[in-house]
């Protein structure tokens, strides 16, 4: 895991996941990434919300960058682990809030709405496709928000009312949702 750009750029960590359920986002894929992002966004305002947070890139990325108020879900406690001791390390922890829970019953119970939301669930996931309808209609966006589901090339979702465009890299595909009523 390598930090693409910001305070902490270039520096790399190790997370011990030989045997993690995770799919870190390559660096060719995060870096095409957070160039659409650094034209949307003043990282320092931006509520981020990271869902299937796995090694913490999106989240240390996004702070790297000024993000001041990130959240970070995933259910796997090492991910959870190694994420925080990484926050701690990096004196970040003030900007993170580190949520251990189930992204579903997660997006069932929270209350309130974010400016960027970043899902990168495991690409065989069953449900990847409610993940969308999921946020919006839980009103998790805001109004000029941003939601970006990575995913592969088995699932399409240029159909969505909220779809706006996709964004290729390799075998990483991202769309990009926004609410509705914009």
């Amino acid at each position: 895991m390598r930090i693409i750009g910001g305070r902490f750029k270039g520096r790399k960590f190790y997370p011990p996941a030989d045997r993690w359920p995770t799919r870190p986002t390559t660096d060719y894929a995060k870096e095409a990434l957070f160039n659409i992002l650094h034209n949307r966004f003043d990282f320092a305002s931006v509520r981020f919300l990271d869902l299937f947070g796995g090694t913490g890139s999106h989240c240390f990325e996004m702070i790297s960058r000024g993000c001041q108020d990130a959240t970070y879900v995933d259910q796997f406690g090492p991910c959870v682990r190694f994420v925080r001791e990484l926050a701690t390390e990096l004196d970040v922890t003030d900007y993170l809030t580190i949520v251990r829970s189930d992204v579903f019953r997660f997006l069932n119970k929270t209350r309130g709405a974010w400016d960027y939301i970043f899902a990168g669930p495991p690409y065989a996931l069953q449900n990847i496709g409610e993940i969308p309808e999921r946020v919006l209609q839980g009103e998790l966006l805001k109004p000029g928000g941003l939601l970006i589901l990575e995913h592969n090339h088995r699932i399409a979702f240029t159909d969505h009312p909220c779809f706006d465009e996709l964004r290729t890299y390799g075998q990483c595909h991202f769309s990009l949702f926004k609410n509705a009523g914009e």
